[in-house]
């Protein structure tokens, strides 16, 4: 039996733009009309998710799926770090952007750490994998990558060496626990 997981990420927002800490903020011009070219490029899926985040409910609408919000799906959780820039935290609190880069157990900010979000992927992952057929989630770039290091059963540092571009799909295929991992086909550049 084999699962095969669209993991897209969504449309680029302001906060994306601005370099903040997602504050669940909406999609941005140029990230609508980027998606709206996209749409009707995805497979058929039998079941599809997204992010319960604005720009990942929108994307989904957008690319025209019927999306369920899954909050097991959302962002890591920042804490008093949502909606702030990573330099004006860096500027503030130095010490602790070390320490959320460098210690995946680290959630100083108040919310939650590389550890969690990467164990709560690789849950959602398990219980995806027991049914075969195609699934499509809209989530954020870093529920991509800490699906795709809990795919490779990689260390998690690899986490901070994935980039995950706007409109983007990375596919996961697999069965019996093992996946395998395509990465980057991005949307809407015809």
């Amino acid at each position: 039996m084999t699962t095969r997981v669209m993991l897209v990420s969504p449309a680029a927002g302001e906060a994306q733009r601005a370099v903040r800490f997602d504050d669940d903020g909406p999609l941005s011009e140029a990230g609508l009309r980027r998606v709206r070219s996209a749409a009707g490029e995805l497979p058929a899926a039998g079941r599809a998710f997204a992010s319960p985040s604005v720009r990942c409910r929108r994307t989904a609408e957008e690319l025209g799926l019927s999306a369920l919000p899954m909050e097991e799906l959302a962002g890591g959780a920042m804490g008093d770090w949502r909606g702030r820039t990573l330099d004006e935290i860096a500027g503030a609190e130095p010490a602790a952007v070390s320490a959320w880069l460098a210690d995946p157990d680290f959630a100083g900010h108040g919310g939650e750490s590389l550890r969690q979000l990467c164990d709560r992927i690789a849950d959602w992952l398990a219980r995806t994998a027991t049914e075969a057929g195609r699934v499509l989630a809209v989530v954020e770039p870093d529920v991509v990558r800490a699906a795709a290091v809990c795919a490779l059963r990689v260390p998690l540092d690899a986490f901070w060496r994935l980039d995950v571009p706007p409109l983007t799909v990375t596919e996961l295929s697999g069965r019996g626990g093992r996946w395998n991992l395509g990465l980057g086909r991005e949307l809407g550049r015809r």
